[in-house]
């Protein structure tokens, strides 16, 4: 018997609107940057994203390159969709999106119209869709005019192959001079996606919540969890098999004794909330209803439900939010720094 999703899938979750558009997302979105590899095991990448659907969660976010190798996540989400979620593509909403390097020559990166364009007529195919809902430029090209990037933009939605836009890791002004060319194009530009999360603040600093307020734009913050790091997972060492040890994307170098100190504090005030470390880190992401989605990942189905379990308490008191930020410490990982023209740790190269 084929596979079907819970009845009661809408009744939980808790969908906040894009910034000033019509749109909306569940407060938790699954991003398919880990685990969804040619390495990864096929019936736990389908048990994932059927736990995800089950919990309301109905945003799934990719990009060209993630894998491994590039491609790779999109073919697998390809295969769920027309398998697991065949015939619930209007209750979904999926992103892609262009920037880092996905092909070998000068055409394979950045932000240029011929490589903005391309990638999004592969990762089309990859996935087997017509048209994803959001296609982000992935990061800020300092060498391709603003203009070419936000008009390649422009021209997917008018050829059909999105239907809104977005950006992801732009600092302030960027932002508002990219919202301002596709405000003159007539582009639906809704929503930014920038790291964020308790030992990561940078879009605090930058003033890039308060500007996508004043836009009307919409934002879902990816690595909220700092990778693994704001979860149980290194409370207590480095487990075999964790993203750490396997000296991924997450730097070994991130977890010292500074960091895990305050990390371990962290844990103890949500002991005292009655919430797991992840499911604090997520509710302070969302706090006051300024952030619309928090991006998580997942290596196991149990994962996605913990996460989600995050929105039965969102709020804290004036207290507890002074008590985090004794701890909430930033920890110098943001590796996307670079997007934002700012300084950060340096990223391997692939």
């Amino acid at each position: 018997m084929a596979w079907q999703p819970a009845e009661n899938r809408y009744e939980t979750m808790t969908y906040n609107r894009v910034g000033k558009s019509g749109l909306k997302l569940p407060a938790i979105s699954l991003g398919l940057w880990h685990n969804f590899g040619d390495v990864d095991r096929g019936d736990n990448k389908q048990a994932i994203c059927r736990t995800a659907f089950d919990l309301g969660i109905t945003h799934f976010d990719l990009a060209n390159n993630y894998g491994p190798p590039a491609g790779s996540a999109e073919e697998a989400f390809g295969e769920i969709l027309r398998t697991d979620f065949h015939g619930y593509r209007d209750e979904l909403l999926i992103s892609s999106k262009a920037g880092y390097g996905m092909w070998p020559g000068p055409y394979g990166e950045w932000g240029s119209r011929k490589y903005v364009i391309a990638s999004c007529d592969q990762s089309l195919k990859r996935m087997g869709l017509d048209y994803v809902d959001i296609f982000y430029s992935h990061r800020f090209d300092p060498d391709t005019p603003l203009e070419e990037t936000m008009g390649a933009l422009d021209q997917i939605v008018r050829s059909g192959r999105a239907l809104y836009v977005g950006i992801s890791s732009y600092n302030a002004q960027r932002t508002r001079e990219a919202h301002a060319i596709l405000k003159d194009l007539g582009t639906p530009f809704v929503i930014h996606q920038p790291s964020y999360s308790m030992i990561n603040r940078w879009i605090e600093e930058d003033g890039l919540v308060d500007t996508l307020e004043e836009l009307g734009l919409g934002s879902i913050v990816f690595s909220p969890l700092a990778q693994g790091m704001l979860t149980s997972k290194y409370l207590g060492g480095m487990p075999e098999g964790s993203r750490a040890a396997q000296d991924k994307s997450l730097n070994p170098a991130f977890l010292n004794a500074a960091t895990l100190d305050n990390i371990r504090a962290l844990n103890r005030i949500a002991e005292r909330r009655g919430q797991t470390l992840a499911q604090m880190a997520l509710a302070w992401a969302l706090r006051g209803g300024r952030i619309t989605s928090a991006l998580i990942g997942a290596s196991k189905p149990s994962q996605v439900v913990d996460c989600v379990a995050a929105i039965d308490n969102l709020a804290f008191s004036e207290a507890e939010l002074a008590e985090i930020d004794q701890y909430a410490r930033d920890a110098n990982i943001n590796l996307w720094a670079a997007s934002a023209e700012r300084d950060g740790p340096p990223r391997k190269k692939r």
